[in-house]
């Protein structure tokens, strides 16, 4: 186990805490969170942000197939208002290749955004697509052939390399 409950709810709070650092002026923050770990995770950081803040984030869902993101559909659970006064911040659980945050992108590009901002709460740095983490819970090296999985369930909750 690399992160059990207790530090996966440190790292959450302390990303939080990050994101209302750079974020604190910022009326429309939307909060994206991509199908699986990420949008769990976006959830508990859009949770964190209402208790530590005046922040009010719109959490939302992206969907996305994760093993062919190149050719999947895009879509998100709702839509961001205001966009030119919008901060998103895509979320995923761990940024390994880049990859399917990389296609995830494809559900806002379009839209004239204020910024666009990166979270995981896991941080492998095998990147093959160019993306970058503004905020990281871990990083971990680790080799192509280890896995990182994640246990959201009560019962195992917690962050496994294997």
């Amino acid at each position: 186990m690399i992160l059990d409950r207790e530090a996966i709810q440190s790292k959450i709070k302390r990303i939080a805490f990050q994101i209302l650092e750079n974020n604190f002026k910022e009326e429309h923050l939307y909060i994206i969170g991509i199908k699986g770990g990420g949008s769990i995770l976006a959830q508990k950081i859009s949770e964190e942000l209402r208790e530590i803040s005046d922040l009010n984030p719109h959490f939302i869902k992206l969907d996305i197939d994760k093993k062919s993101s190149a050719t999947s559909v895009v879509s998100l659970s709702e839509e961001i208002n205001n966009s030119s006064e919008a901060v998103v911040l895509l979320v995923d659980d761990v940024l390994n290749s880049g990859k399917t945050v990389f296609y995830a992108q494809r559900a806002i590009l379009d839209l004239d955004l204020k910024k666009i901002e990166t979270a995981f709460l896991v941080n492998r740095a095998h990147r093959s697509f160019p993306i970058a983490a503004n905020y990281t819970g871990i990083e971990i090296a680790t080799t192509i052939q280890e896995h990182i999985t994640f246990n959201w369930s009560d019962d195992g909750f917690g962050v496994y390399l294997e």
